[in-house]
């Protein structure tokens, strides 16, 4: 007996709830196997479904992008992926001109004085 095809779940907005009914096909569609280790999900065993790619990276809320995961490889997982985004910010900022590093190190370039040959120090205009 073939199932009838359903249209694809899609979230209305990133912070949509995931409906059960969705989970489960989801789960099945994986044949229950966690997406990061490969390790078959038992009947003990907690999982949450995990979006492929992070929405925070571009990702979006739907069911092609779920997937099952074993809830401690999806809380490392996760890590990277926010561990990822803040450094993908991180980088635009400083290619915009936005950031600027923190401390400035008496003498650096960065610092805005300089030392002559006879010793006087003298601050330049950047």
């Amino acid at each position: 007996m073939t199932r009838r095809k359903l249209p694809e779940w899609r979230g209305a907005t990133p912070d949509a709830k995931i409906p059960k009914r969705v989970q489960l096909r989801v789960f099945d569609a994986h044949k229950g196997k966690c997406h990061i280790s490969g390790r078959k999900i038992g009947r003990s065993d907690t999982w949450e479904l995990d979006h492929i790619r992070a929405i925070c990276n571009g990702g979006e809320n739907r069911e092609s992008n779920l997937a099952p995961a074993l809830t401690y490889h999806h809380k490392a997982k996760t890590k990277i992926d926010v561990a990822t985004k803040a450094k993908d910010d991180r980088i635009r900022k400083k290619h915009l001109g936005i950031y600027k590093p923190r401390a400035r190190i008496p003498g650096s370039k960065g610092s805005g004085m300089r030392k002559k040959m006879n010793g006087t120090v003298v601050w330049i205009d950047e």
